[in-house]
């Protein structure tokens, strides 16, 4: 079968897509986890908790399929990944998934009953839905850029040396609590646009501002941290940009402050972080003048740019080994087949459109902000 299109080119779209599915995944169910999170803070009696939950209640189903489309991609394109990072980071994605179970069953259970108790339990599920995957998702994005303690043997069998708690340090934590400062931002901004004027709103606007100061500072401080200390990798030698996918072939080594090297080589890539700056200063605009789809359009940036410069200055890595550098995968050895990529390139430009058609048709119907008096006259609230 004739492919128009080369190995390395298809390689280098694959991990662009995994990019706009993972930051496609930020943007739609992240505010869905940041209103969650929220909601112990920006609601004070059932009403309110009523309404705040209402802003997302339509949406957040329909936001799955960016977290099905971001495995199924890690799984069908970078099949050594998947391997990898589903089984050595397997009980930090049971926890997630776990919380995320949560959700569903709160947003159905908690309106079964009027009992203010009742429903408290289940509104702290809401809040455990979106603050852990927010908190973790964080930690993981910190262990990838830190490495994960895995190796290849000479057959390609994969050993993973770590566990739950050592996922946990202090780089990675800070990681942790910049996604959830970014998501509660992005949370925030979605209330500014869908909830009405009221001490909801204004709280959150409250919130929103500490939020936008915290992510902006915390991304500062990580990128300190990155440009300080040991994290970051070279390859050696030639890449075979068309070769074989074997995590062995293209050896890599250790180099300190590396990952910040390819600002250097390639300097339109500073965009990323100067987006997830100016994106933050975007949001604390809009709270400033009230205006809801400002704040939004910030926080929509501001996350952008913080996971974009993720995946900028890892070039061409994607999940490095902190073990046995030699192991790391990056973009030339850890792809699934050429015809594999051609296939699936060919399936995601038919229906990659359709998901994105669907998704702002859903949001064009659904607009318009949540009042109180529907929360407290409408049957199909929860």
């Amino acid at each position: 079968m004739h492919i128009p299109l080369d190995y390395e080119t298809l390689r280098l779209i694959w991990w662009a897509l995994l990019g706009v599915l993972l930051i496609g995944f930020a943007l739609t169910d992240g505010y869905d986890l940041g209103v969650a999170a929220l909601l112990p803070f920006v609601a004070r009696n059932d009403e309110e908790r009523r309404l705040t939950i209402n802003t997302i209640a339509p949406h957040w189903e329909g936001h799955q399929v960016w977290l099905i489309l971001g495995g199924g991609a890690i799984f069908a394109a970078w099949p050594f990944v998947y391997a990898v990072s589903f089984s050595g980071f397997y009980l930090a994605m049971f926890l997630v998934l776990a919380s995320l179970i949560l959700r569903p069953v709160a947003f159905k259970y908690r309106s079964k009953r009027p009992d203010a108790a009742w429903r408290a339990r289940w509104d702290w599920a809401l809040f455990v839905g979106g603050f852990v995957p927010a908190l973790v998702f964080g930690v993981a994005v910190g262990n990838v850029l830190v490495g994960a303690p895995f190796r290849f043997d000479s057959d390609l069998r994969m050993t993973y040396e770590g566990s739950l708690l050592g996922l946990f340090t202090p780089f990675t934590v800070l990681t942790g609590l910049l996604s959830v400062a970014m998501l509660a931002l992005h949370g925030a901004g979605w209330l500014a646009v869908k909830a009405e004027e009221g001490p909801v709103l204004v709280r959150a606007r409250a919130i929103g501002r500490i939020a936008a100061m915290v992510s902006m500072v915390l991304f500062a401080l990580g990128g300190l941290m990155v440009a300080k200390s040991g994290m970051g990798m070279h390859l050696v030698g030639a890449v075979d940009v068309e070769g074989p996918s074997n995590p062995l072939m293209s050896p890599s080594v250790a180099a300190p402050g590396a990952w910040l090297d390819n600002y250097g080589a390639h300097p339109w890539m500073i965009a990323a972080p100067v987006l997830g700056f100016v994106g933050s200063l975007l949001a604390l605009a809009g709270i400033s003048a009230r205006r809801g789809w400002m704040n939004f359009v910030g926080t929509a940036l501001a996350t952008t740019g913080i996971i974009a410069t993720v995946g900028l200055s890892m070039f061409p890595f994607i999940l490095p080994s902190s073990i046995d550098p030699r192991s790391s995968l990056t973009v030339w050895n850890a792809s699934s087949s050429h015809l594999t990529l051609f296939i699936m390139l060919l399936v995601t430009i038919v229906f990659l459109p359709i998901v994105l058609a669907y998704t702002f048709w859903v949001m064009k119907v659904l607009s318009g902000r949540i009042t109180l008096a529907e929360v407290r006259t409408s049957p199909d609230f929860y």
